[in-house]
């Protein structure tokens, strides 16, 4: 049994296990994570962590080093992981559980369904490579997570852009009564939102970064990174583009969606670091829908319905349409 679970679960070389998705140059913070949860903790003696024999790799080490005896070793079993998690929450702890998305989501799901969100649980699930932010094929490749995690009944979801974000979304999912489940950025986080006037994050709110008048991208995690990177790059070809960012997935902010799209005439771009399936463009193309919002035109800048390819992470952004260059040419492709 324990070398079948081995074999699902490749040793990987460090280098590719933490991979950073900060370009060359760019400002990072690193462990913006632990060393956020260190803090709140600090103030906090329920606050526990647990971890499925990743705490290295999802930056809880910190929380190791700095609470031995409220951390957690739970080995390679992810349904234990959660279960635990569950158990300890109804005793009155919150805990943070950390692993890869593609675990704590596709081997998980039924333990945080029924022992975590069935009793709306104070558990946080926090996972890191979300999305395509591995190099090592659909194994890791957390593609659908988003979807998967949306069809759980008061499951906060969070995607957060950057550090920033990340930093001051510890402390609020973790005063949030109810689960949450966190996409994690780890290692050498980038940090962009600080270059914004007056941002905050703000759990269940989008903010608008910046305005246009020519396409409004809505975007989430990395992808509002690249959204205003792609914004800067456009605007030297004179089309105007706006930045609105939804760190919270569910629930979504519907009246900022919403009011950002109606009486404008402008292309509307949902930009994601996940499946086209399931993830944040269809639940803003549903709430624009019920709300009877029509854009003037509107596109999924999404990874593809398809297992992806393994590779280097610059080449698969490349290639899916998700780096800043591609990203660009999709939506100057769209405007005509």
């Amino acid at each position: 049994m324990n070398t079948a679970v081995a074999e699902k679960k490749p040793r990987l070389t460090t280098s590719a296990m933490i991979a950073s998705i900060a370009s060359e140059g760019q400002r990072v913070k690193a462990a913006p994570f632990g060393k956020a949860l260190v803090e709140y903790a600090a103030s906090h003696p329920e606050v526990v962590g647990l971890t499925a024999d990743l705490a290295k790799y999802t930056d809880l080490h910190l929380f190791a080093q700095a609470y031995p005896e409220r951390f957690f070793q739970m080995g390679m079993a992810e349904q234990l992981l959660m279960g635990a998690a569950g158990g300890m929450a109804k005793e009155g702890l919150v805990p943070f559980a950390t692993t890869y998305a593609v675990f704590g989501t596709r081997r998980a799901y039924d333990f945080i369904h029924q022992v975590i969100a069935e009793e709306n649980l104070d558990v946080k699930i926090c996972c890191a490579l979300p999305g395509l932010t591995t190099g090592y094929g659909p194994s890791h490749q957390a593609t659908e997570d988003i979807a998967m995690m949306r069809g759980i009944p008061g499951l906060t979801i969070v995607d957060p852009c950057d550090a920033l974000d990340i930093e001051q979304a510890v402390p609020q999912i973790a005063a949030h009564k109810g689960p949450v489940y966190m996409r994690l950025l780890r290692g050498n986080v980038p940090l962009v939102l600080d270059e914004v006037p007056g941002y905050r994050f703000e759990l269940g709110k989008a903010k608008m970064l910046r305005e246009g008048a020519d396409v409004l991208v809505i975007s989430s995690g990395f992808l509002t990174m690249r959204a205003l990177e792609v914004a800067k790059d456009l605007a030297a070809d004179k089309v105007d583009v706006a930045v609105l960012h939804c760190p919270t997935i569910k629930p979504l902010d519907e009246a900022a969606i919403v009011e950002a799209v109606r009486y404008k005439h402008r292309l509307v771009v949902v930009a994601e670091n996940h499946s086209v399936v399931g993830g944040l463009g269809e639940a803003v193309a549903s709430a624009l829908l019920r709300h009877r919002v029509q854009p003037a035109g509107f596109q999924l800048a999404g990874l593809p319905d398809a297992f992806l390819d393994a590779g280097a992470l610059p080449t698969l952004h490349e290639r899916y349409g998700i780096s800043r260059e591609a990203l660009g040419r999709r939506i100057k492709g769209w405007l005509g």
